[in-house]
């Protein structure tokens, strides 16, 4: 097993430990919520970035649901983690890392789909234009920079590694460098990594600069497809079940409210909200922004946006026993867009 993967499986073990001694905390808010359900909801944001869920109360659609802002995260996995540990009551990731994490007994539960890849906006896998690397079999011996390691950007890769015919000893050759966002396409240009992993509004803000190319993109790889869910406790939800389907609806709104703007009135709107919550930050991302890459209606959650990362990781050996079901861990119950509605 390489070191990489040793530390991932290490930080997700941590945190369904650390889960078990975690004092159960009640905060977040219900729109609809009785008196006795929290009413705010701690959680961690993107600099120079609007979530679905800042974009969704700025809109008004939780409505007494309240946002607390905690801090900003750059991984996917270090949020679920918090969230695991009660250090924040939502958090969102990677379907693969949520496997992972409920795989090792950590009782969260995925609720709603926050993004994906489509012809607009998906994860791309780029070189410098003179780069040598033009396949798969190239990226033996060379370094890949992505935002976390055991995430998204590397269970794509790997997945079109072992499709190229890499066998696994070659694959573990390829090195995997965590490195934020902010910073992989400056890495790339410097030559300290061979392949930089990039993705939405900072992708395309990347590629009009020029002097890149692609090598590939999961959207290519694997076609449209929601990636990463937003999860709670279970014992959240089940304290503070209101507030949960608040949260859950105000989100479902926001992507079908982005999905039927005019880009230039979602754009409009993140520099707003980046320019009011007063973080000292630069809007010149959410110029890029194209769309949510949410597959389907309100971020409703289909079994195969589990289940396909659920068989990649019990063939890479990372799951021990029974293979877990998709429907063991997400609902949605809580969205109205799962029964035709949604529109209220």
């Amino acid at each position: 097993m390489s070191s990489s993967r040793r530390a991932v499986l290490r930080t997700l073990t941590a945190a369904a430990s650390a889960l078990a001694l975690a004092a159960v905390t009640g905060c977040g808010g219900g729109a609809e919520a009785s008196s006795d359900q929290a009413r705010k909801l701690r959680y961690q944001g993107s600099v120079g970035q609007v979530t679905l869920p800042e974009l969704a109360a700025d809109l008004g659609y939780p409505g007494d649901v309240e946002l607390d802002w905690i801090g900003n995260v750059t991984g996917g996995p270090a949020d679920i983690q918090a969230t695991a540990t009660g250090q924040s009551d939502f958090g969102g990731a990677f379907n693969g890392a949520i496997v992972k994490l409920a795989a090792a007994n950590a009782p969260i539960t995925a609720v709603v789909s926050y993004y994906g890849s489509d012809a607009q906006t998906f994860q791309g896998y780029y070189v410098l234009d003179d780069s040598p690397v033009r396949g798969p079999r190239d990226l033996i011996g060379r370094k890949v920079g992505m935002n976390t390691l055991g995430a998204h950007a590397e269970a794509v890769l790997k997945t079109w590694l072992a499709r190229g015919g890499l066998t696994p000893a070659e694959i573990r050759q390829v090195e995997l460098v965590a490195l934020p966002p902010v910073s992989t396409e400056q890495s790339l240009r410097q030559k300290q990594i061979d392949v930089a992993v990039l993705g939405g509004v900072i992708r395309d803000k990347a590629v009009a600069s020029g002097g890149i190319r692609t090598i590939f993109t999961d959207y290519e790889l694997l076609g449209a497809f929601s990636g990463g869910t937003y999860v709670f406790r279970d014992d959240f939800i089940r304290k503070n079940p209101d507030t949960v389907r608040a949260f859950v609806a105000g989100v479902a709104k926001a992507i079908e409210w982005a999905r039927n703007q005019p880009r230039e009135t979602v754009v409009g709107r993140m520099e707003s909200i980046i320019a009011k919550r007063g973080r000292n930050e630069d809007t010149s991302l959410v110029r890029y922004w194209k769309s949510s890459g949410v597959a389907g209606t309100g971020g409703v959650i289909s079994d195969q946006e589990f289940g396909t990362w659920i068989d990649w990781l019990a063939a890479e050996g990372e799951l021990k026993g029974d293979k877990p079901k998709p429907g063991d861990i997400y609902t949605n119950q809580f969205n109205p867009f799962a029964t035709g509605g949604g529109a209220g």
